[in-house]
């Protein structure tokens, strides 16, 4: 069985890789993998280049393409003749008239993080085609934290073997902060797609600030996606937002002192945002 690290390239997953790498989680992982979106802040991939250089095992990049561009792309279906956009982003919706229709169902972790991880292991195991009879091959390493255990869930691989070795340690995102300092590197970034909708106003705010071409870039999505999904069959009577206020995103007064929401929550897979 091998020792796989879902390097996310945030706090809780940086933190891990390098606890392992100074021998503090055992075994030595035989190597990382960075799904990568293409849509990663620019402090994410330099903080990337860094850490890899800190590490004492491979890491691999796998990617299914750029995100951002996959989601303006539409497919007809074939037996139906409907218009749809197979890349999915957990966007807030409102209906024409205005009223609040939730949110868009979320595959982009699933089709950009998981399948190009799992196509990976495949290849690193050398598996084909698994049976109910196959053994656990891989034990894949996520960094959820104890404040975020409820992320935590069993694979869906049975030859996968999921372990959240920062909850064993007990250990939470502050602790891993904290160890980061005390062992004299850098604070590690948030991983997540610039224009992820679970962004916290906090997040969009520091953003608009510190990074505004990234802030920019999300302003144009939110209006390009708007018109993407406006041409689809059953899509196009809904309108996508990023922010949950459901107002266009250059025009929201962010108000990171009331906001307490970390909606990274949603995503159980705990392959964003660490």
């Amino acid at each position: 069985m091998i020792n796989v690290i879902s390097l996310g390239a945030g706090v809780q997953s940086s933190t891990m890789a390098l606890m392992a790498t100074a021998g503090e989680i055992d075994p030595m992982p035989d190597c990382a993998i960075f799904a990568d979106t293409g849509d990663e802040p620019s402090e994410v991939y330099t903080w990337l280049e860094w850490l890899e250089k800190q590490l004492s095992f491979p890491v691999y990049h796998v990617s299914k393409g750029v995100l951002s561009e996959d989601l303006m792309k539409l497919r007809t279906a074939e037996k139906s003749g409907n218009i749809y956009s197979p890349t999915c982003l957990p966007v807030h919706l409102i209906n024409e008239g205005g009223g609040q229709i939730g949110m868009q169902k979320r595959h982009c972790t699933s089709d950009y993080k998981i399948v190009p991880i799992q196509k990976k292991l495949r290849e690193l195991v050398g598996l084909k085609r698994a049976t109910k009879k196959t053994p656990i091959l891989v034990s894949q390493w996520i960094g959820i934290s104890t404040d975020e255990a409820h992320r935590m869930k069993p694979n869906r691989q049975r030859w996968i073997e999921n372990r959240w070795p920062l909850v064993e340690m007990n250990m939470e995102r502050r602790h891993c902060l904290e160890w980061l300092e005390k062992n004299g590197f850098p604070r590690a970034p948030r991983s997540a797609c610039v224009y992820c909708p679970y962004h916290s106003d906090q997040q969009w705010k520091r953003m608009k600030e510190n990074d505004p071409e990234a802030f920019e870039f999300s302003v144009q999505l939110e209006k390009d996606y708007q018109k993407t999904l406006s041409q689809t069959t059953l899509m196009s009577h809904a309108v996508p937002y990023l922010h949950r206020s459901r107002v266009p995103l250059d025009q929201v007064d962010f108000d990171p002192d009331k906001d307490q929401v970390d909606m990274f929550g949603n995503e159980c897979e705990g392959l964003c945002g660490v």
